[in-house]
């Protein structure tokens, strides 16, 4: 569990608990479903990180498109609804060599124009993947209702795959940039598990 959920829910509670001596306990009820739904959107499980060449999926939710980049890669983006886990991981280990900020619109995350419009956070990880070296670009991108992007990591820290590097609070979308190195594993419609869930595998790895 994010600590953020646990402050909320608590503060959502005591406003219950207040309306419920004030008032009647049917008022309350409001309250005491926000607070079971922070509870239940700031939980964050352990994941088993899938061992292999392989870069995982830096978030929950549903793969909304996979298109060519101007780099010669692909990019595959991640839509996350409000019941997805919005804990975000690194795809892979390595060296974070830049992360940058760049403030833009609050457009819903789930079309394709919140790629470059939205407010996002983009973090680059330069790595060594199966002896291979490789970067992995990723952006934590802001949504209609997620208007608050947490980020855990700054240029030169070193981290493993699957580790944890951030939150979006609330609907949101994650956009990942993979070199023609990469062999995409995964297709548009499906849905992935940030940390577990492997988005594709380095070519010619063993």
């Amino acid at each position: 569990m994010v600590s953020y959920g646990i402050y909320y829910a608590l503060g959502l509670g005591a406003a219950g608990a207040l309306i419920t001596w004030l008032l009647s306990w049917p008022f309350a009820i409001p309250f005491y479903l926000l607070a079971a739904f922070c509870l239940n959107f700031f939980r964050d499980p352990d994941r088993v990180i899938p061992a292999g060449p392989y870069a995982v999926s830096p978030a929950d939710g549903k793969v909304v498109a996979i298109k060519p980049d101007d780099a010669g890669g692909l990019r595959i983006s991640i839509f996350l609804n409000v019941f997805d886990v919005h804990v975000n991981r690194t795809p892979i280990g390595g060296k974070v060599v830049s992360v940058s900020y760049k403030k833009g619109q609050f457009l819903v995350a789930s079309t394709d124009d919140a790629s470059d419009a939205n407010e996002q956070n983009v973090i680059t990880v330069d790595g060594v993947v199966a002896g291979q070296p490789t970067r992995v670009v990723f952006k934590q991108i802001a949504g209609l209702i997620a208007r608050r992007i947490l980020c855990y990591v700054q240029a030169g820290n070193t981290v493993e795959a699957g580790q944890r590097i951030g939150l979006m609070k609330f609907g949101s979308r994650m956009d990942v940039f993979l070199g023609p190195e990469w062999e995409v594993l995964v297709k548009a419609g499906e849905r992935v598990a940030g940390g577990s869930g492997i988005l594709a595998r380095l070519r010619g790895a063993a």
